[in-house]
């Protein structure tokens, strides 16, 4: 890459505690995302915060687009995060995406990780023959063509709907963090996302999980948390957070902090 991508992807190291403890954040936000649930953390914790190549706080210059075509590439710039760091072993919090490139570390280096806390994961957002992810591909192929006709107008309509809940401050935040992003890398990222199927890998996961979902989210049906429960190869265990919408550490970060808490300390 030629950069240094601890800059590049502005790494930053907060927290006092002995622990490790990575927060990743999904397609639309960058690190700021997890600003309300940090304060639960950083007395226990040192915690490590970057912003994916895709995030608008990032150069868009980073963004190569013949590189980041799976989401292979994302998992190699946590990797070498993580080794640039010196990290040897750390607990993961990977919101949507961020689940996803968590997963597919873990499958790469299982000694990395103590365990993997999956927000809003989905293995295939598109619906398949006896497996409900959400969408129907002629759904999706609207949204590219909505965000490529008129990009503002599109995050105008989906923030809201994506956050679910009636919090106007993270719509708002939501809102912010989808503007900074170039409307292209969004469609591209996206296009990477959609176009992903994780299922056939999820019994290499051998580092135990913990799925955390939104009783009601639009992007992903309560029903993936059990497929997720039922197809990861460790131990692991599913909370449904009693809230509605995609960001819950945007619409209700105490709420999910405490579950964080409790899913950390097993």
């Amino acid at each position: 890459m030629g950069i240094n991508l601890l800059e590049a992807l502005n790494v930053r190291v907060v927290g006092s505690g002995e622990k490790i403890l990575v927060f990743a954040h999904g397609i639309g936000t960058d690190q700021s995302a997890w600003q309300r649930v940090l304060p639960f953390f950083l007395p226990h914790y040192r915690i490590i915060l970057y912003d994916l190549v895709c995030a608008g706080s990032v150069n868009p210059d980073y963004f190569d687009f013949r590189r980041y075509t799976s989401l292979d590439a994302f998992v190699d710039d946590l990797l070498n995060i993580l080794d640039a760091l010196r990290v040897d072993r750390c607990y993961y919090v990977g919101h949507s995406v961020s689940a996803m490139i968590g997963i597919l570390a873990s499958i790469r280096r299982p000694d990395l990780f103590i365990k993997l806390i999956l927000l809003g994961a989905s293995p295939r957002f598109l619906n398949d023959k006896n497996y409900h992810g959400g969408f129907e591909l002629a759904e999706i192929e609207k949204v590219f063509s909505a965000m490529e006709a008129n990009y503002a107008a599109w995050v105008n309509g989906f923030a809201p709907l994506a956050v679910g809940a009636d919090v106007p401050a993270a719509v708002q935040e939501f809102s912010r963090t989808l503007f900074n992003m170039r409307p292209d890398i969004t469609l591209f990222v996206s296009k990477t996302v959609f176009n992903c199927d994780l299922r056939g890998v999820l019994g290499l996961v051998r580092v135990p999980c913990c799925i955390i979902q939104s009783a009601q989210d639009v992007s992903v049906p309560v029903s993936v948390a059990a497929y997720l429960k039922n197809h990861l190869g460790g131990r692991n265990t599913v909370e449904i957070l009693h809230t509605e919408g995609h960001l819950p550490h945007l619409s209700g970060p105490t709420l999910l902090a405490r579950v964080l808490q409790r899913a950390l300390s097993r």
